[in-house]
């Protein structure tokens, strides 16, 4: 089968089109045959080499959700899995394939009105971002920001923020193209990168989900509101200061509150539910998947050097 992975950390030029043998499922575990993968913004990260220190190695195959048909299960899964549309999320590796193995308990049945292109913009992002503003404690009538909020993660935070009541919603963005597309999704404020402008955007916020962090984030920890939360979901801006935490001192009497976000720490069964959730309201048109673009699998050098352009609003998806 045709594979993308990684010749050289790096920049999208280290990416290389292999041919692999097709994956066998282990027990638990189901093989799909993929119609659909969702390129993000982790895959650029571990391209990058930032994450070499947790054991990703050349060679490694990128993406971590793809859709498509279940083909074979391994031992102990229930066969009536076999012909089914399914949503999977890989792991740390495998996705960008043209066949994907995961575990049984992190598949979800897709509705037949989905495509597959839409199930893995939506499918990851949505799920986060449900979470995150979970974490976050969120409650209707709060103001929120999020940070970087043309991407995947980003799209689906600002819908479910402005669905679920925010007082307002504010958004930062690189061009008023950018913002007038995030208004349309909910957003009522546009920032500029720095967080600057906005007309009547609030000063501090409830809440703030981001998912830029870089050197820039402590100036957005200090937009918090008295009780304010800020929850960071990735590092596409690259890690923040090690002293980013030292401004939070200043405000010591707003209480402010910081924390990162993982959904490895949320159960499978419990993203299972909200994501089944999520694709039935896409499927209604409450909730929107935004696809930047389509490519052949074998242009994932182009995908990512669109991301690494900023060019990207949404997702890209790759389609073997």
């Amino acid at each position: 089968m045709k594979a993308v992975t990684i010749r050289d950390f790096g920049g999208p030029e280290g990416l290389a089109v292999v041919d692999l043998p097709v994956p066998v499922p282990a027990a638990g575990q189901v093989l799909v045959d993929v119609e659909a993968v969702g390129v993000g913004g982790v895959d650029a990260v571990v391209l990058s080499g930032a994450l070499t220190g947790y054991g990703f190695e050349e060679g490694h195959v990128l993406g971590s959700e793809v859709a498509g048909t279940v083909t074979a299960v391994g031992e102990g899964v229930d066969t009536s899995w076999v012909g089914r549309r399914v949503w999977a999320f890989t792991g740390r590796a495998g996705g960008y394939a043209e066949h994907a193995v995961a575990s049984v308990g992190e598949v979800v049945a897709l509705p037949a009105e989905l495509t597959g292109a839409d199930a893995v913009t939506l499918g990851g992002s949505g799920t986060v971002a449900h979470f995150a503003l979970s974490h976050a404690r969120f409650a209707a009538g709060e103001s929120v920001l999020v940070r970087g909020a043309a991407g995947g993660i980003g799209v689906a935070a600002v819908q479910l923020a402005a669905r679920g009541g925010a007082g307002a919603v504010a958004v930062t963005a690189s061009s008023s193209e950018r913002g007038d597309r995030l208004r349309e999704l909910g957003a009522a404020h546009v920032l500029d990168r720095a967080g600057k402008g906005g007309g009547d955007a609030p000063e501090d916020f409830d809440v703030i989900i981001d998912i830029v962090a870089g050197p820039d984030m402590p100036a957005f920890l200090a937009r918090l509101a008295p009780n304010g939360r800020m929850v960071t979901v990735g590092v596409v801006g690259g890690f923040p200061p090690p002293d980013f935490g030292l401004g939070m001192f200043a405000a010591f009497q707003k209480s402010p509150t910081f924390a990162y976000f993982s959904a490895d720490s949320v159960p499978a069964a419990d993203q299972g539910a909200v994501r089944a959730e999520q694709f039935a309201a896409a499927v209604r048109g409450e909730l929107l998947s935004v696809v930047h673009e389509v490519l052949p699998l074998d242009q994932a050098v182009l995908a990512h050097r669109r991301m690494a352009a900023g060019e990207v609003f949404g997702r890209i998806v790759l389609l073997p």
